[in-house]
């Protein structure tokens, strides 16, 4: 499943989801790559 997180302000990463952490965060791999974010709602469609 594709997660979109927020890292900061203005960065935002989409990627593969790993799983989520204790403090509500959510880690996605992207290629070699983890990143570590705050969750992106859903939009309304």
């Amino acid at each position: 499943m594709i997660r979109t997180i927020s890292m900061g302000s203005c960065v935002s990463v989409q990627g593969a989801f790993v799983r989520k952490l204790p403090d509500g965060k959510v880690v996605v791999r992207v290629g070699e790559r983890v990143y570590a974010g705050i969750p992106v709602d859903k939009s309304a469609a």
